[in-house]
């Protein structure tokens, strides 16, 4: 019986991506500097720069204001710009990334569908306050019964002891659940050393990293009701064989 259905938070629930896109855009066109560069150019510097310090976020090595600020200083600084006006950058897109705050489209409805056959867990690495924030903000709250979140925990996916952390919150067995997120490493084979299903969320239609192990993808969350039905039926056909 399916218990436990675990979902990876940033863009697999919570549409990161277009909210940092948002921010970005608003920074990018305040700061002269940056004119240099294609802005598709400024956005891949700016992923790689926060892939790496968010790492040190969730070690603990950096502050996340601190992180935030940095980001825009390497930026800043490779454009040959006033390194100072890092602080400046970093409260724009703050703002603006908390303004945009948004779903992946079609999630909520998805949750509400799966939450009516199981209990629901979010898994991230991530801060538990900004992760709570963004369920908050975009409605999705009432349909997590669990939120699991590194900082808290103390260790991060793909370590199989988080999501042993997040079935005994839910009170299932690894057999019992089924994960989806974004991430192969993270998520899937994650979830999988844990002993767990687990579904590639997929949007882009990237191949996978490893065809043999017919992992099931989910390339978008709507119509919900496919979506949900899609999940469900994942499950029960790992169980059938």
């Amino acid at each position: 019986m399916l218990r436990a259905i675990l979902f990876d938070l940033d863009d697999t629930l919570f549409d990161h991506r277009q909210c940092a896109r948002k921010a970005l855009t608003a920074v990018y066109a305040s700061h002269a500097r940056f004119a240099d560069t294609t802005f598709d150019a400024f956005e891949r510097a700016h992923a790689e720069h926060l892939e790496t310090l968010h790492v040190q976020v969730v070690k603990g090595e950096i502050q996340i204001d601190d992180a935030r600020i940095e980001r825009f200083r390497r930026l800043l600084a490779a454009a040959g710009g006033d390194e100072q006006a890092a602080a400046r950058a970093a409260a724009e897109y703050r703002a603006a990334y908390v303004k945009a705050r948004s779903p992946v489209p079609g999630a909520r409805a998805v949750l509400e569908r799966l939450h009516a056959h199981a209990r629901i867990g979010v898994v991230s690495n991530n801060l538990l306050a900004e992760q709570r924030e963004k369920l908050q903000q975009c409605g999705l709250t009432p349909y997590v019964d669990a939120l699991v979140v590194s900082e808290e925990a103390g260790i991060s996916k793909p370590d199989p002891a988080i999501f042993a952390i997040a079935l005994a919150r839910l009170r299932a067995g690894a057999g019992e659940a089924v994960m989806i997120g974004d991430s192969w490493a993270a998520d899937v084979q994650g979830a999988r050393a844990a002993g767990i299903h687990a579904i590639w969320f997929n949007p882009d239609g990237l191949p996978s990293p490893d065809p043999s192990l017919g992992v099931t993808e989910l390339r978008v969350m709507e119509p919900a009701d496919v979506a949900a039905d899609a999940i469900l039926e994942s499950y029960r056909r790992a169980h059938r064989n």
